[in-house]
């Protein structure tokens, strides 16, 4: 016991030590419900051809995004002070003076290394789960043929169907300036309106003009 204390609280263990420490303090706070542990993730959708840096550019390579940053930083920590710990149990504990300092202080370093790999290794099976309880986002509707049920005008929305390949939609609709459509006329969903909760609608015919 006294020689892991030694090892844990002596150069360079010392350092992963003092941050694993610290993750500790923050999941007990997270335990106690005074953190909140989602706002923490690192959703990295980056578009195609995008070059992240830093950071969040080294876990999304690594694939350890979309996973909150806490845990990866966490487990980074751990295993960074798992190999750590048995170079400086081993190899640097006989070592004295500068030999051992700048010895310690590349081992600190390179330590990340084998940390993240070995974080990568155990969180991918967890990523894979997440992904799977993700909600399938649901395609948009803007540009999609409906056809009218009841006129809408320019004021006022009517409603219309829209053929969604199951039960099909009904929606509301709103037609575009004072145009008012026709029972059984198509038109094209051009424009979403969130505050009243319908759809712009052009005719047919016109929405290549558009």
């Amino acid at each position: 016991m006294p020689e892991f204390v030694a090892t844990a609280l002596g150069y360079p263990t010392l350092v992963y030590s003092v941050l694993l420490g610290v993750c500790a303090l923050y999941w007990l706070i997270a335990a106690l419900g005074l953190v909140d542990i989602g706002g923490l993730d690192l959703d990295l959708d980056l578009p195609d051809g995008a070059d992240a840096h830093g950071l969040a550019g080294v876990l999304a390579r690594l694939g350890l995004d979309r996973l909150p940053i806490m845990l990866v930083l966490t487990l980074v920590v751990f295993f960074g002070w798992f190999c750590t710990y048995f170079i400086h149990l081993f190899l640097l504990a006989p070592l004295w003076g500068w030999l051992r300092w700048t010895l310690g202080t590349l081992t600190a370093l390179l330590a990340l290394l084998p940390g993240a790999l070995l974080t990568t290794a155990a969180l991918r099976p967890l990523r894979r789960w997440l992904s799977k309880l993700q909600p399938v986002a649901e395609p948009s509707l803007l540009g999609r043929v409906a056809v009218v049920g009841t006129p809408p005008g320019a004021a006022s929305a009517g409603m219309a169907d829209v053929d969604d390949g199951g039960a099909g939609l009904v929606l509301q609709v709103r037609a575009e300036g004072a145009h008012v459509h026709r029972r059984g006329e198509r038109v094209v969903l051009v424009e979403f309106d969130p505050v009243g909760h319908c759809y712009r609608v052009v005719p047919k015919a016109d929405y290549r003009h558009i």
